[in-house]
């Protein structure tokens, strides 16, 4: 397993405002990847209420189990790569985490075999380097729902900050509080079975 804190920028967009911003920074269609996030949580959306995070991201036919865990400089993620059978059976519930991931989940206070698999969000994916960091453009599809996001990863908070700032200045987007994937998804499943 490997760990990193990520620091990041994101802000919604309006598609004509995505559109806008792909065609300012040069990026073809052909530089979309398509990738998957599979969400994991309790049913009483235990990880959730920690400011916790379990996904697997399907990628160019690579799997990752990730953790992502709230911490002062950003979020902590722990990785471990899966084989493609080992992250089908996550997904069917007939397997257990791997040894290293409950033992992290333990320290959260959650038992591993709680944890149930909640639904998946599609992204279609383009980075390109930008002022130091990586600057990411999403289109991503889940629950009926598709939305529109510009990311930006740095390794300093208050430059990276300043450089998303100018960036989005520079192309007449308001900043948008922006909530991360996962909350996005979840709140559009709390919706679908409260309409139930």
């Amino acid at each position: 397993m490997r760990q990193e804190v990520e620091i990041e920028f994101k802000n919604l967009l309006t598609k004509d405002e995505f559109l806008r911003m792909k065609q300012a920074l040069h990026i073809d269609d052909d530089a979309f990847s398509y990738q998957e996030n599979h969400y994991f949580d309790t049913p009483a959306f235990s990880l959730k209420e920690k400011g916790a995070a379990l996904r697997i991201r399907m990628k160019q036919h690579t799997y990752t189990l990730t953790l992502k865990q709230t911490i002062e400089e950003g979020l902590l993620e722990t990785h471990k790569p899966l084989t493609k059978e080992e992250a089908g059976m996550l997904l069917k519930g007939t397997s257990d985490f791997p040894d290293e991931m409950e033992a992290l989940l333990q320290s959260l206070g959650v038992a591993a075999h709680t944890i149930r698999y909640f639904g998946t969000l599609a992204t279609y994916r383009a980075e390109l380097p930008y002022e130091g960091g990586l600057l990411v453009l999403d289109h991503s599809c889940y629950l009926q729902t598709e939305d529109y996001e510009v990311e930006y990863e740095t390794v300093d908070r208050v430059h990276g900050k300043a450089i998303f700032e100018q960036l989005l200045a520079s192309m007449n987007v308001p900043i948008r509080p922006t909530k991360n994937k996962i909350k996005r998804f979840y709140e559009k499943k709390y919706e679908a079975e409260e309409q139930r």
